[in-house]
């Protein structure tokens, strides 16, 4: 059985995307998701990007949101940047 990762990047600007996009406030996500306001916002804005694996899950479950639309795009190698 495959363990979950030690932590999950989710990216912000997405994060917020999606909240914003159900109408709902940072407060209202945050309590349901049983994190700090603080704590949403600082995701939101890219201050904190990584979160540990249970209060990933919660964040996910309470924006009914899937990986692909709230954690941040896997880095392309090195010589495919540009």
């Amino acid at each position: 059985m495959e363990r979950p990762p030690a932590t999950y990047q989710v990216h912000g600007p997405s994060l917020r995307r999606h909240r914003m996009g159900q109408g709902r406030s940072v407060q209202a996500v945050a309590e349901a998701a049983g994190i700090s306001r603080s704590y949403l916002q600082r995701l939101e804005t890219g201050t904190r990007e990584c979160m540990g694996p249970e209060r990933y899950i919660r964040l996910r479950t309470a924006l009914n949101a899937t990986d692909d639309q709230i954690l941040a795009p896997p880095e392309a190698p090195s010589h495919e940047r540009r």
